[in-house]
């Protein structure tokens, strides 16, 4: 089979660049530690509301953490709890989110704050609130006929 010069330099370039391509996502996985955030904590959904930490949703202080605060949801039927909470401007803040009924979504409009709630896990993400203002928590993952009235308020306060 005969192969034009243009074809076989064309094949070799697209083989180097897969090559280095699955080279740099094989060092970024295994070398440097990096992976995708897993469901490494569960809760009974049924036993939400007596569970620690979701047995009081809001902002809690937190001592010898890596960050300051701690903020707690709990998601539910078409609303959030709390509805509303002051974080001050600066603060770093863990944020710790499940769902007592149905899948979830939780995205904070204008910051990179998206995650997916699914009734017995907790996820988690770690923030820093730098600009001072009002942000819009929604729901992004269709749970039902009042999915478009689910939101709740964070409020960076200076």
């Amino acid at each position: 089979m005969h192969m034009h010069k243009l074809e076989k330099l064309w094949l070799i370039f697209g083989v180097c660049t897969l090559l280095i391509f699955l080279t740099t996502l094989g060092v970024s996985a295994f070398y440097m530690g990096n992976k995708p955030p897993s469901c490494l904590t569960t809760i009974d959904p049924a036993k939400i509301d007596t569970a620690k930490p979701f047995d009081k949703p809001g902002l809690h202080k937190v001592e010898g953490k890596d960050w300051e605060y701690e903020l707690v949801f709990v998601a539910s039927a078409f609303s959030y709890n709390p509805a509303k909470v002051e974080i001050p401007k600066g603060a770093k803040v863990k944020i710790l989110a499940t769902t007592k009924d149905v899948i979830h979504g939780f995205e904070v409009a204008g910051t990179n704050i998206n995650m997916m709630l699914e009734p017995g896990f907790v996820s988690e993400y770690v923030t820093t609130f730098n600009k001072p203002g009002e942000f819009l928590l929604l729901c992004n993952e269709y749970c039902g006929v009042g999915h478009h009235m689910m939101n709740s308020r964070i409020e960076v306060v200076e």
